[in-house]
Order: C-alpha cells, then structure tokens, then sequence
C-alpha cells in the first residue's frame, strides 16, 4: 500500500487497525531540535477517544509511542525518526460475519479488487481511522518545531449537522483564542454552539446513526514567500497531507467554493502598508496566492463525513457470492468523527507548513 508522503520532510506510515501496532516514519527532520515528549502525549491524547469526547468511540488505546530511532537525550538526531504504537484493544471478533459484505461508505470493496483480496478489513485494516494516531505523533513533532519559531496552528469545530460555531477572525487571529481552544475536550469557541452540537451528536447515537461537519484550522506566522506556482504550492501540500485523513470529504482555502459567489471588487482582498510590512484588508484568498504564502494567517476549511459505521441495518452486496445482502455493523465505533479529527487536521498543516518552509530553507536556525 502507498502510504507515503515524499516531500522535503517525508512520512510513512504503517500497521492496521487490529495488528500488532501502528507507526510512523518521519525523514529528513532537522538535527538537534528539543523534544517534549510530554506535549506530545498531549497533542496525541486530543485524538484518543474517551468518554469526555461527544460521540467518540468505547474503544480506548494508551497510544504510547515508542521511539525506535531519530531521538537522542530528547534532541531530533536528524536520522529517521521512528515511532510505533502497540494495538492494545482490539476485538477482531465483531468483523468474523462481515469478511464479505462491503460495509456503505467502507473501502473493503474497493480495497479487496485493489489488494486482490489480501487486505484486513479487521477494524478497517489500513484504512482505518486507527492510522491518524502516527499521523498525529508526526504532527505533534513538526508542530514543537513550528512554534519554536513562531508559528502557531489551531484548528475548531465550525460545525456539526447544521449547527454552527463563531469563525476565527482570518485577518487578525487572537492567538490566546487559538491556544485556548487546543485545550478544550469539544473544541469551539461558542460554549452555547458546543452544547447544540452535543444534542446533535447524542441524537445520532440514539438512532443508531452519526453525523459529519466542518472544521476550521488557522496557522498564523508564516513568512511571505513560501511556496511554488502550479504543482507545488503551500495549498497543494496542505491538501494533499490533508486528504490522507480518513472521513475528508473536501477543502477550500480562504473563502473557497464561496468565492463563485462573488464579484471579483468583492473577492479581491486591498494591500496596506502596516509599518514595512505588506498586508491586506480582507484575507479571502486565505493567506497563499499563486501557491505561494503571503503573510497573513492561513486559513483553510474540510469537510467530514458523517462515520461510515452505523447500526441501522443497511443494503449491501456480498461481493464474493455476487448477491444482494443485508448488514448490521456490531462494534465500537463513534457516531461522529469531527471532535477527534480536530487535532488530526492541526497534524496534517503542522507537517505540510514544516515541509515548505524547509524546501525554501525558509527554517530559521536554533539559537546556540
């Protein structure tokens, strides 16, 4: 399977959800950057599903990374950095009567004509979900050395089935607002939002469904300059670390799809001289112009889709009988996914930003 982004900073991931563990593979980090695992088991922890979490999952794992490599005395070595997690709590028993019945909204159809019948469907196999927690200790890395620098991402809920939290401010982002909210179990920034989203969440549950949403993510403190015109820009890379997410249904940078809307005199965001730094009025162009980063925060929305797995009897096929069949997923599963993707899209930005800003030899040097 072809699950590695090659970049300036390449990451690999492997495992399956019910194998013996999970783990990532991160190249090309810079040497001698400071480590705090412990912000790192907190980043990872935002992810763990637990039962503070609205709609997540019974399922718990300790996701304990264990370094393998590309570590030493807490300091990157700046040889590859390996971690694997151990799968601790499996039950493989719930897919025993489902090996070949494609579940709606799975990849076990599409992934067993592509694997030629070879791929675990167990707990969704490779395609699971479970693979964001690497995703995320990667992320969690790149994120320490963003910030060492002066960069910040953060990311919240915008909504859920309809209910809408308050935005980020995109021209002016409140960095306290930002780092607040990395702190919260249901990350929004209106309580009142929040509690309507909980109903929404809960009333799924009850009817053995789930609901999707949107989440918004901020990085503020990128310099202009960063990024390339056509295939290798700043939104190229964000999106395709981005879309390695399970559950993404689709980005838009700035104002997006809303732009269409538009007049061009509406669209167009005005320069200003703020001191001798170049800045604009509005940011509708989300901080990337030409696929290049122009200093003002970058501003990127994605949609997730409501979780595949639900517990209403549903229509399938047997796809190795060729007939039609019915389905009732037994299992753990969460009746929404957005809670627990927020630090997940935090992740994928902090890796994507990392990778350009190194291609540009755009990092700033640590201070001896």
């Amino acid at each position: 399977m072809s699950s590695i982004w090659n970049r300036t900073i390449k990451l690999s991931i492997f495992g399956e959800s019910h194998g013996v563990g999970i783990g990532a593979v991160l190249d090309n980090l810079p040497p001698g950057e400071p480590i705090d695992m412990n912000r790192v088991l907190q980043f990872m922890a935002r992810r763990a599903p637990n039962s503070k979490k609205s709609g997540s999952t019974p399922r718990t794992e300790a996701d304990q990374p264990e370094i393998l490599s590309g570590m030493l005395d807490g300091h990157t070595t700046g040889v590859p950095l390996c971690a694997v997690i151990r799968n601790t709590n499996t039950r493989s028993v719930d897919y025993g009567n489902i090996t070949t019945l494609a579940r709606p909204g799975h990849a076990d159809f599409t992934g067993d004509i592509r694997y030629q019948g070879a791929n675990d469907i167990r707990g969704g196999g490779h395609f699971s979900g479970r693979l964001t927690a690497p995703l995320v200790f990667a992320g969690a890395i790149c994120q320490q050395i963003l910030e060492r620098r002066g960069i910040y991402c953060a990311a919240h809920i915008l909504s859920i089935h309809g209910v809408k939290d308050q935005a980020f401010d995109t021209v002016s982002p409140d960095l306290e607002q930002m780092l607040t909210i990395r702190t919260k179990d249901f990350p929004v920034i209106d309580e009142k939002a929040g509690n309507s989203m909980r109903v929404e969440i809960e009333k799924a549950r009850l009817n053995l469904d789930s609901v999707g949403g949107i989440i918004e993510c901020m990085v503020t403190g990128v310099p202009a300059g960063i990024g390339s015109p056509m295939f290798d820009g700043m939104e190229n890379d964000i999106a395709s670390m981005i879309f390695g997410i399970p559950a993404i249904r689709g980005i838009e940078f700035g104002t997006g799809f809303g732009a269409a809307e538009l007049l061009g005199s509406q669209h167009n965001d005005p320069f200003y001289m703020d001191g001798d730094t170049v800045k604009t009025k509005t940011n509708h162009h989300g901080g990337i112009l030409g696929g290049i980063t122009s200093g003002m925060p970058i501003h990127f929305k994605v949609a997730i889709k409501p979780t595949a797995s639900i517990s209403q009897e549903q229509d399938t096929v047997d796809y190795k009988q060729h007939k039609d069949e019915k389905l009732v997923i037994h299992g753990r599963h969460d009746s929404c996914i957005v809670v627990r993707a927020v630090p997940v899209v935090e992740a994928a930005a902090n890796i994507a930003v990392l990778s350009q800003l190194m291609q540009h030899n755009a990092l700033e040097p640590l201070e001896k």
